[in-house]
């Protein structure tokens, strides 16, 4: 006789391990990538420029959504993918010691980044199939959470580790690879949890559609269903620039802190940025995340909007000081990092929660899926260049610029429309 199979299970039990999956190799191609290549001897330039280019898998994703949404389900896709990411971060870690260790690895991040971005794709329909509304909200604070402790145990944890290891006498491509294969192995133990524990909704199936119709045509139709919704060019704007301040930060903080005084940085060491910046900043990042879910489940997305964009950008600051200062004192850099990571987490909650408003309908995958598309455009394009033009500025002045990069953000927020009972808790 046949097990039935689960249609649905705790959400506890598959929500923070999915998004832990979902958070490692993004944290691995964007940021973790930063610092390896750092340390590696790469300019800032080119670390800014070939890294941003990791975004164009997640801008380019809503290409190729529409075949999750259409060919199988969403767990097959998890699955899948889970498999490819694993034995992509083991390839990384097997050509870091190599003489062109720059192009190899570069191309194993790319493959990295693709399987992620298909991979998010498809974790994100899952959790909108899998939980109704009102829980989607409940629980976005939980996914973020999560998903910042996968940037812990990567940018945080991950790098420590490849740091404790150059200490302790480990040549740096060496200590590196062992880093990049304890990555693979945790990825391989999640594959196999989710193998087990991940439920079948009974939405989870193939979308249907109009056999007369080519999948072409269909999948034409999707894609542009998208950009005939009502407002759509102030979504796009909001899309674009709600975050446009933090998109000239992403590739600049780790240089930033490892950078000597000499050229404009704090000085620290590999695992001190580790601390600061990949545990600390973090840990501040999903506890703003947490409060910001929690806050637009109680009162709605609306209402917190504009603290929301105040709380993303005003704590930028916190670089401006630390650049013009060059504090010295650990606890301070804790404190200043700390400060603008909960900012961030606190307001990208809205963020999130805007992109699940656009996507409802029917191909809610596929239209979140473009939502997320075009917020990593947003992303990539100012990041590609932040090196090159912190390099002719300087930290200081850099850090300036950010700032005056904030203002759209203020913008496009006075633009949006948003219902004033999205998000908030049902009666």
């Amino acid at each position: 006789m046949q097990t039935q199979k689960p249609t649905s299970r705790n959400p506890w039990a598959w929500v923070p391990s999915l998004y832990i999956a979902e958070g490692i190799p993004y944290t691995m191609a964007m940021m973790v990538s930063v610092v390896l290549y750092k340390r590696l001897g790469i300019s800032n330039t080119d670390i800014a420029l070939y890294t941003s280019w990791l975004y164009l898998p997640w801008v380019i994703k809503p290409l190729w959504s529409p075949l999750v949404d259409l060919f199988r389900t969403k767990r097959y896709w998890i699955l899948l993918m889970q498999l490819l990411i694993g034995a992509s971060l083991a390839c990384i870690a097997l050509t870091i010691p190599t003489t062109r260790f720059f192009q190899y690895t570069l191309a194993f991040f790319w493959l990295t980044a693709f399987s992620s971005a298909t991979h998010d794709t498809a974790a994100d329909g899952f959790y909108m199939l899998g939980l109704p509304e009102d829980f989607q909200a409940a629980y976005v604070g939980v996914r973020a959470t999560f998903y910042r402790i996968a940037m812990i145990a990567t940018n945080g944890g991950l790098v420590v580790l490849a740091g404790i290891l150059e200490e302790s006498g480990h040549g740096i491509p060496a200590a590196w690879s062992i880093a990049l294969f304890v990555a693979a192995a945790a990825f391989a133990a999640l594959f196999l949890y989710h193998l087990f524990i991940l439920p079948y909704p009974l939405p989870d199936r193939p979308a249907k559609r109009d056999p007369s119709i080519s999948f072409a045509r269909e999948f034409v139709r999707i894609f542009f269903l998208f950009f005939r919704k009502k407002e759509i060019v102030t979504i796009l704007a909001f899309f674009l620039f709600y975050r446009l301040g933090e998109t000239q930060l992403i590739k600049i903080i780790a240089p930033f802190l490892l950078d000597p005084h000499s050229k404009g940085g704090l000085g620290l060491t590999t695992s001190e940025v580790g601390i600061i910046y990949g545990t600390v900043g973090v840990i501040a990042l999903l506890l703003g995340g947490l409060l910001g879910g929690y806050a637009i489940y109680r009162r709605g997305l609306r209402f917190w909007i504009w603290p929301m964009v105040c709380a993303i950008h005003l704590p930028d600051l916190a670089y401006v000081y630390l650049s013009q200062a060059m504090p010295e004192k650990f606890l301070l850099i804790n404190l200043c990092i700390a400060m603008e990571q909960f900012g961030y987490g606190f307001g990208f909650a809205a963020y999130t929660m805007f992109m699940i408003m656009v996507s409802e309908g029917e191909y809610k995958t596929v239209h979140y899926a473009i939502s997320t598309g075009i917020m990593a455009l947003g992303m990539m394009v100012p990041a590609m260049f932040s090196g090159w033009l912190q390099e002719q500025m300087g930290y200081q002045n850099y850090f300036l610029w950010v700032m005056a990069a904030t203002i759209p953000g203020f913008i496009v927020t006075a633009l949006v429309k948003i219902d004033p009972e999205f998000g908030k808790k049902r009666r």
